[in-house]
């Protein structure tokens, strides 16, 4: 026989789209008795996939079907579905936010000025804030925090990696993670969903984290070599000293609390590095 010829049928391009998205493409096929040679023909022709993936519906060639009809002539149906297509949003993203922390201090980084009335000495608090007969009132402060989010996608999420996420929570770096060094990430928690039934769709985790500076050399008053990681807890003890004829309150002593666990971030599976 002659040369094989595919062309596609008017009534092709039966479109269902929805959840159950689904495409069929019709050919007349002619120029051989062999079904496999006709089914080969059909495959060369017809595309691998319907749509592209930042268009709904993306589909996926899934069977080609031939029937003999006549003598050297065939009817071939392609079929197409969402199976194994991977959804148009399924892209890793992420976000990051630099607006900063608020911080309540009592000790300033230094005293800049100091005015006293007539007649009245000045007593020295060495950097003490708002120093009244009751006590330290300090002052909120903006520092430096980073928060940012990083959206993944699995194929499946077993409960035993959603326990992972869990016991992480609230947990430190205790290596380098993105960049930061260890003790300056905190792992804020994840979330995650998967968008409909369909097996091959895979679940959206949204991981969250907040970043604050390690600190070395710290001094408050006269109280030097301070380290401090960027999630411990650092406390002032204040106690009353007389100068200038006047009680004053001055720090002498610094504590440095740690007050997250750390964890390997490495558990989370979404790497570590940049």
């Amino acid at each position: 026989m002659g040369a094989i010829q595919v062309k596609e049928k008017f009534e092709s391009r039966r479109l269902t789209t929805g959840n159950d998205a689904s495409l069929e493409l019709v050919y007349s096929v002619t120029g051989s008795d062999d079904e496999l040679e006709v089914k080969s023909a059909v495959e060369s022709l017809a595309p691998l996939s319907y749509g592209s993936p930042a268009v709904a519906p993306y589909l996926i060639r899934q069977s080609v079907t031939v029937e003999p009809i006549g003598q050297g002539l065939w009817l071939a149906t392609v079929y197409y579905d969402r199976t194994g297509a991977a959804p148009h949003w399924a892209e890793d993203s992420y976000e990051f936010d630099t607006s900063g922390g608020t911080q309540h201090i009592t000790q300033s980084i230094g005293t800049v000025g100091g005015y006293a009335a007539p007649g009245w000495g000045l007593p020295s608090f060495e950097g003490a804030i708002g120093v009244s007969d009751n006590g330290v009132e300090g002052v909120d402060i903006t520092v430096p925090q980073l928060n940012f989010s990083e959206t993944h996608h699995f194929s499946s999420l077993p409960g035993k990696y959603r326990q992972t996420l869990f016991r992480i929570t609230g947990k430190v770096n205790s290596a380098p993670f993105r960049g930061f060094a260890a003790g300056e990430v905190l792992f804020l928690g994840a979330s995650g969903a998967k968008r409909d039934r369909y097996h091959e769709t895979p679940w959206e985790v949204t991981y969250r984290f907040a970043v604050s500076p390690n600190e070395s050399n710290l001094v408050v008053g006269n109280i030097g070599g301070i380290t401090k990681r960027g999630w411990d807890y650092m406390w002032i003890r204040y106690a009353e000293l007389e100068d200038q004829n006047a009680i004053v309150k001055r720090p002498v002593g610094v504590y440095v609390e740690r007050v997250y666990g750390d964890a390997n971030f490495g558990l989370l599976g979404i790497g570590t590095n940049d």
